[in-house]
């Protein structure tokens, strides 16, 4: 799903919401999931997942294309864990179309 399907399917179930507004909700939400993450802050949605950041050591990789050995820096990634109804959902057939 796209940014603007969301938005849009969020205008569509919100018929006394402007899409201006929706777009600016989804915005919000958004941002300031990344602020928490760039504090390096957890972000839990229940039955939905959390969001954290997880710190990769600096290594040596491999260019695939010429095999040569490659100095990889230190970084911090963002990591993703469903909650247990997410992968219940996703786990007992659950129709994406339905959406009750």
């Amino acid at each position: 799903m796209l940014r603007s399907e969301l938005i849009a399917l969020l205008a569509e179930e919100n018929p006394t919401l402007k899409l201006r507004e929706v777009e600016r909700i989804v915005d919000v939400i958004f941002d300031e999931v990344a602020l928490a993450l760039e504090r390096g802050d957890r972000v839990e949605l229940r039955g939905f997942g959390a969001f954290s950041v997880r710190k990769r050591d600096a290594r040596t990789g491999r260019n695939p294309r010429t095999g040569n050995s490659v100095s990889v820096d230190a970084k911090h990634v963002p990591f993703f864990k469903a909650g247990k109804e997410l992968r219940s959902r996703l786990n007992n057939g659950h129709d994406p179309e339905d959406r009750t």
